[in-house]
């Protein structure tokens, strides 16, 4: 087990130790999952592929609930709303 202490900036960037990335290519995306005060990353591209996809769906429909919250999501039927969530 590799244990390393890094700090997280004020946009709420963390960096990630390279002895600890050199398996994660650039552009990675990880699912953080924050468990209490335990947090796990884990490279999206290891997940089962329906959990994967679940996932990424939640993500998409998480962003167009904030463009509504914050008034900038437009109106559209629901091919052109499913058509968006699957460009994202």
């Amino acid at each position: 087990m590799d244990v390393a202490i890094t700090r997280m900036s004020s946009k709420g960037q963390i960096v990630i130790p390279a002895s600890m990335r050199v398996d994660l290519p650039e552009g990675e995306r990880l699912l953080i999952i924050r468990d209490g005060e335990r947090y796990i990353l884990k490279p999206l591209a290891e997940l089962e592929p329906a959990l994967k996809e679940g996932l990424l769906f939640a993500e998409k429909t998480e962003q167009a609930f904030e463009e509504y919250r914050k008034g900038t999501f437009t109106q559209k039927t629901a091919d052109k709303f499913t058509d968006k969530l699957a460009s994202w």
